[in-house]
């Protein structure tokens, strides 16, 4: 395998790479870093509500935070996954779809991912805005405005500074769930909620899908941030680190989410940040609060804006045989898609929830298949054995389209569509489930399974080792 003996390069200001290939000399950073980028995008507002979501739509304490945990460790797993191929590729994650899906056919899934961008960064400004209106004594609609602003100057800035800001936003986080936790658990007896138990099979796996998803949405783009480490770092430590921060920083979320939906019953939708703070101070504090729900947004909503851009950029390289993209460009993509974000936040401000949570659960018909059919070729058949320069070029090892990958990933979301519950899609085979959905485990069994059994080919295309530009 090669690698490269010159000097580390010394980063700019703004990130110049992109979508292209990060040689050894620019290779930086640790496992602790990916640990701390991951606990503070999950220590985060999003992440409450996503919690509180299993109380509100019917489920009790005890087994949703049981349920909770269940899901992120299967999730997180799956996520963790796709982060260890970041320092072995030095590439972001959707372009290495290329391999299983074709230089066009990658198109498909990664449009699925440019709308998971922008339906996640438009809650995290809704979420985001009500805290800057809290903060500055402005309208959300404002709020929301000025947050989108900052979100373009942190990502253009990109990877390094992203990462600066993980650091930084996960010890504010730590303070503030704390500060939360202690008075909450001092305000409130929480033994009562938990000793309330109602059992319901359909609200069990409902909580799971939940956190399943949530950590499943992040397999797309958590390569991205993990593609500068060091050639040589260990697969299993960039496993442990990125999955641990982003499973604990969730599950923490998340447990004050259910905790809080609990206490507050029907207060808590349209008023979920000004609720949040409410169970934790007034005054000066609650300023702080509302700062810190801000600025733990900072960090997974530029996670978002970031890879949009990598998505976008992906797709537009894919037409015109090239993986360069001018800083112009990059500014263009995140002001296109921070835009769009930031526009359904201001029209769909006021039914978030609903809406949120439907969202979310679609995810996993959209995302399940891509992550199975990615993970089986990475780990089965190709590993680190990729043709970077081919990634490019349509007539190359790749081809254009590899009806393989584009058919079972297509089986894999048919083949959720009986097993769907969501607000406004209940497929036929939910009830005689007594209401379960168990559509994001069909939808990782089967297309895993069958790219394994036909998408031997992918073994027979890689090279004997990793070719480099």
């Amino acid at each position: 395998m090669p690698v490269s003996n010159a000097p580390r390069a010394v980063p700019a200001s703004i990130e110049v790479r992109s979508i292209d290939f990060v040689p050894d000399a620019e290779r930086h950073g640790g496992l602790a870093s990916q640990f701390t980028l991951w606990l503070a995008a999950n220590l985060q507002i999003t992440a409450i509500v996503t919690g509180a979501l299993a109380v509100v739509f019917g489920g009790d304490v005890f087994w949703s935070l049981v349920a909770l945990v269940l899901g992120q460790l299967i999730g997180g797993t799956v996520m963790a996954l796709h982060a260890a191929q970041g320092p072995q590729l030095g590439l972001p994650q959707m372009i290495s779809c290329r391999v299983q899906f074709g230089v066009y056919g990658a198109v498909i899934p990664i449009v699925a991912v440019c709308l998971m961008y922008i339906g996640f960064s438009a809650s995290g400004c809704v979420l985001a805005g009500q805290a800057v209106g809290q903060l500055l004594h402005v309208d959300d609609g404002v709020g929301i405005a000025i947050f989108g602003c900052f979100i373009v100057i942190v990502t253009l800035l990109g990877y390094r500074f992203i990462h600066l800001l993980g650091r930084i936003a996960s010890v504010v986080g730590i303070g503030a769930f704390l500060y939360m936790f202690s008075k909450l658990f001092a305000s409130h007896d929480v033994s009562v909620l938990l000793a309330n138990r109602h059992f319901s099979l359909s609200q069990f796996l409902l909580a799971m899908s939940l956190s399943a998803s949530w950590q499943i949405a992040y397999g797309p783009y958590v390569a991205d941030y993990s593609r500068y480490l060091p050639r040589d770092t260990p697969v299993a430590g960039v496993f442990t680190a990125v999955g641990l921060g982003s499973v604990i920083g969730s599950q923490v979320s998340m447990t004050f989410g259910v905790l809080g939906a609990a206490l507050a019953g029907r207060q808590f939708e349209h008023h979920e940040v000004a609720y949040i703070v409410s169970l934790g101070s007034t005054g000066a504090v609650a300023g702080l609060l509302y700062f810190s729900i801000a600025f733990g947004k900072v960090t997974v909503t530029s996670l978002n804006a970031y890879g949009s851009f990598m998505s976008m950029a992906t797709v537009v390289s894919g037409f015109r045989r090239g993986l360069k993209i001018s800083v112009a460009h990059r500014f263009l993509y995140i002001v296109s898609m921070v835009g769009v974000s930031a526009l359904i936040a201001l029209t769909g401000r006021h039914s978030f929830l609903k809406a949120f949570e439907s969202f979310i659960l679609c995810l996993l018909a959209v995302f399940t298949p891509w992550s199975a059919i990615n993970l089986v070729d990475f780990y089965c058949f190709t590993r680190s054995r990729y043709d970077v320069p081919a990634l490019s070029d349509p007539d190359g090892r790749y081809g254009r389209w590899n009806m393989t990958g584009i058919v079972i990933y297509l089986i894999g979301i048919l083949v959720q569509i009986p097993f769907l519950a969501t607000a406004f899609y209940t497929g036929p085979l939910v009830e005689p489930l007594g209401g379960v959905d168990i559509s994001w485990i069909v939808g990782l069994i089967v297309p895993g399974v069958l790219y394994y059994a036909f998408g031997g080919a992918s073994r027979r295309r890689a090279p004997a080792q990793l070719i480099l530009p």
